[in-house]
């Protein structure tokens, strides 16, 4: 039977040629983290640090203030929390479609089929933790043209393997691989164009309202009867101190913890492991554990767990 793994977040390997925008300015300074699965990475200095697929992919992205993560699409869900700071999340074809701030502990399920980004606007380094669907995460990144042509002009080239060149560094296109094609204006329409108030209704969980909510027991986040009603598939709910289950459970499918705030104790077999802030660990399928808070005060993790729904575009059911 595999066996649980896991990364400290003080051990976390950054990447800072991760994707097209590395040497954008506004966006040359951020890191990218690949902590379970291959994630979307366009390059290979990446360092993935969990080489397993749970049916979908867990990274970080960490940026000093006002850094920004270029506009792009993915063909699955995106999930993101934040860990640490404050951040500014943006959408549309040039970004001025709508935005959302988000708080430390907030989560946004974001709408496959539209261009988004995001922007440390706190005054320090700051973390947002990241769920993508499937175990190929859906084949990779789409851009926004503007975004291509600016990583053009600062000398990075996108095959159509979805592999970064550094024309900087000397490097070209291989023989027989051609640039990835720009998205078609057909596909460009049909791009999903929201308004605030309907992502922050139907797309957005606020920390205090979880908490506040997860009194007695966890609450569903994400999945079809959840606060942010979805299939991704995966399902997020959300733990606090007050409202564990104090016995031992058995994960039925792989299940992903992604520890928020305070101390944890997780044990299973005859291993123990304590939990801090921004640590993630994978339970394989079948592994019986046990969870406990150290202290008292505020605790809370999100739990990531697999479905058998397909991960493709964001669930259209009712909201």
């Amino acid at each position: 039977m595999k066996q649980p793994q896991w990364v400290r977040f003080g051990d976390l390997i950054p990447c800072r040629s991760a994707f097209i925008d590395a040497h954008t300015p506004g966006s040359d300074q951020k890191e990218n983290f690949t902590i379970i699965g291959g994630g979307v990475s366009e390059s290979p200095d990446q360092h993935i640090h969990i080489q397993a697929t749970p049916g979908f992919n867990i990274g970080a992205a960490g940026q000093p203030p006002r850094c920004f993560n270029s506009l792009h699409s993915h063909n699955t869900a995106e999930v993101f929390f934040v860990l640490k700071g404050r951040w500014r999340f943006f959408w549309g074809e040039t970004g001025e479609d709508g935005e959302v701030v988000l708080e430390e502990g907030d989560i946004f399920n974001i709408p496959t089929r539209m261009f988004r980004g995001f922007e440390n606007i706190g005054s320090d380094y700051g973390m947002i933790m990241s769920i993508l669907g499937g175990d190929d995460a859906g084949g990779g990144v789409i851009w926004a043209p503007h975004v291509r042509a600016a990583a053009d002009a600062h000398g990075l080239v996108l095959g159509e393997s979805g592999r970064l060149y550094d024309t900087e560094k000397n490097e070209t296109l291989p023989t027989g691989e051609s640039e990835m094609p720009l998205p078609e204006a057909q596909w460009l329409n049909a791009l999903l164009r929201p308004d605030a108030a309907t992502v922050v209704k139907h797309y957005v969980a606020r920390y205090w309202d979880m908490v506040a909510i997860s009194a007695k027991q966890p609450v569903l986040v994400i999945g079809e009867n959840g606060l942010l009603k979805d299939k991704p598939g995966f399902t997020i709910d959300f733990l606090t101190r007050t409202s564990l289950n104090q016995q031992a459970q058995t994960a039925e499918k792989d299940v992903v913890l992604m520890v928020m705030r305070g101390h944890w104790t997780l044990a299973w077999e005859d291993e123990s492991l304590t939990l801090n802030p921004g640590d993630t660990v994978w339970l394989p399928e079948g592994t019986d554990y046990y969870l406990d808070v150290n202290v008292s005060g505020e605790s809370s993790l999100f739990r990531v767990t697999r479905t058998e729904d397909a991960a493709g575009l964001t669930w259209t059911g009712d909201a």
